[in-house]
């Protein structure tokens, strides 16, 4: 756990420097440009941490499906979630050591987010920081599949805020080969480029309570419908539903969002497609204090969540924005904390990282 924590003070400081040191950008655009090198630094520290891992969630069996298994392009089924074979077996050209997966999954999936971070947090050290301490790092080493489509989906943010559904349509395809949970986004890209907190807004939060309410006959209809295809074995998952407390961190952002609306618009106009996405991730998560299986699609919509969290500091008024940002480090460490050392009990192991 050390070396979690040691990751999550570099990549903090590292990233918050190089907002210190940003370069100034026409007054006009509402972002600002970090320093290349210090976020470099911090995107080294997530892909090396994670890369060089031998343990967390399901690590173990991809290294050792990796290392007793032979893919070849020529034997790979290319239908379903064949992409991840495929660069299986691409790395397979290269070397049989597991390790060489793990680390290319860590640096793809990785490098994306942080790239889509640079480019659209008002505050980068603070999404980087809500990555890791809100536990999102920690999932993207156990469902690295998903994670890796989540973050390929992810880089396609400046598709849905400039209107160009055919270009993100390519990226969900492709993004589908890895996990074929992706395909979700087809008709999200329709829902979510509108104004935020429309009737619509409402509407998916009232059928989100809806759903958890009446959770048990809506899950019999979903996993009849899921029982022939290759997620028929998730209607077997009975670890219980999430906690209150995420679907509380889940939505505090968009509590402030909602506040300060008008305010958020005239900082950023395209952000209601942000808040929007953010908006889904809770109603799945809503849903998924029933059954935490279905939090699996907060892997998606969690990202963009850390888009929001950078801006909201700005909601607030010059005299209260210092307390506001350390108050939301100071939660977010405490839920660390929590998360991954009394709840989860989280052990880091490699072979390459000790202390």
């Amino acid at each position: 756990m050390e070396i979690l924590w040691i990751n999550l003070i570099v990549v903090y400081f590292s990233s918050y420097f190089g907002r210190y040191f940003a370069a100034p950008l026409d007054i006009k655009i509402p972002y600002v440009k970090p320093n290349k090198l210090l976020i470099f630094i911090s995107g080294t520290s997530l892909v090396f941490v994670s890369g060089l891992r031998n343990n967390i969630g399901d690590t173990f069996f991809y290294m050792y499906s990796y290392k007793i298994n032979e893919y070849t392009l020529q034997t790979i089924k290319y239908k379903g979630d064949f992409g991840f074979n495929v660069l299986q077996a691409l790395l397979q050209r290269i070397s049989h050591d597991p390790q060489i997966l793990i680390f290319t999954v860590a640096l793809i999936t990785n490098m994306l987010i942080v790239l889509v971070l640079y480019k659209y947090s008002r505050m980068v050290e603070l999404s980087l920081f809500t990555y890791i301490a809100a536990g999102m790092y920690t999932v993207s080493m156990n469902g690295i599949r998903q994670y890796l489509a989540a973050a390929i989906i992810f880089a396609a943010t400046r598709y849905i805020l400039n209107g160009n559904w055919k270009l993100f349509l390519i990226v969900v395809l492709l993004g589908s080969t890895i996990h074929q949970t992706a395909l979700i986004f087809i008709p999200i890209y329709f829902i979510v480029r509108r104004e935020a907190w429309s009737k619509v807004t409402f509407a998916l939060l009232g059928v989100a309570v809806l759903l958890a309410a009446g959770f048990n006959q809506f899950s019999d209809l979903l996993f009849n419908a899921l029982d022939d295809t290759q997620y028929g074995h998730y209607s077997n998952f009975s670890e219980g539903g999430a906690s209150m407390m995420r679907v509380a961190v889940t939505g505090a952002p968009l509590i402030v969002a909602f506040f300060g609306r008008n305010k958020l618009r005239e900082l950023w106009p395209k952000s209601d497609y942000i808040v929007n996405l953010t908006l889904l991730g809770l109603v799945f998560m809503v849903i998924s204090s029933q059954n935490w299986i279905f939090a699996r699609f907060n892997i998606y919509f969690g990202l963009y969540s850390l888009i929001l969290i950078s801006w909201i500091i700005k909601l607030f008024s010059k005299r209260d924005r210092r307390f506001i940002y350390y108050g939301l480090l100071c939660c977010y460490l405490i839920y660390f904390y929590y998360e991954n050392v009394l709840s989860l009990n989280i052990i880091y192991k490699s072979d390459y990282i000790n202390l």
